[in-house]
């Protein structure tokens, strides 16, 4: 059997189920800065696509109840990189001001000796994020040590 090479695959747009529509749009565009691209509905069922620039990244599905579930498979976490450090404090500022619940205090490194680094923190729904920038926090403390900080939080 011959091995068909794989596709060259980049990720489209990331679609998450939340519980309020309203108030997760809120957040992401207050808290992340992204712009809402569109919004529907059809009956209770309810939609809203997030994005910059016109590109979409973001869709959110008004279909959940509860919270985000740390102990079922499926998503882990949801990481938006940057530029650098002073980009994720200018978001870090932002999550602040809106009250969001973050998992450790400040900027914190990838793990020990790790040149990359950033907050860890959640929506409204309890889904796990992160915004990192890939070099300047080798100073920062790695609060799960040589363990990768995203995986343990």
């Amino acid at each position: 059997m011959t091995a068909v090479a794989a596709p060259l695959l980049t990720t489209g747009h990331i679609g998450l189920n939340v519980a309020d529509l309203d108030r997760s749009v809120d957040f992401y565009r207050r808290g992340l800065g992204f712009e809402q691209l569109g919004s529907g509905a059809d009956g209770d069922r309810r939609w809203a696509f997030l994005g910059r620039g016109g590109a979409l990244v973001l869709t959110l599905w008004q279909q959940s109840s509860g919270e985000f579930s740390t102990s079922t498979p499926g998503l882990h976490h949801l990481s938006f990189q940057v530029d650098d450090l002073d980009t994720v404090r200018v978001v870090e500022s932002a999550l602040r001001a809106i009250d969001a619940e973050f998992f450790h205090d400040g900027v914190v490194a990838h793990g020990e000796g790790a040149s990359s680094g950033g907050i860890f923190f959640a929506d409204p729904d309890g889904i796990r994020l992160e915004v990192f920038a890939p070099l300047g926090a080798a100073a920062a403390p790695a609060p799960a040590g040589p363990a990768p900080t995203c995986g343990f939080f």
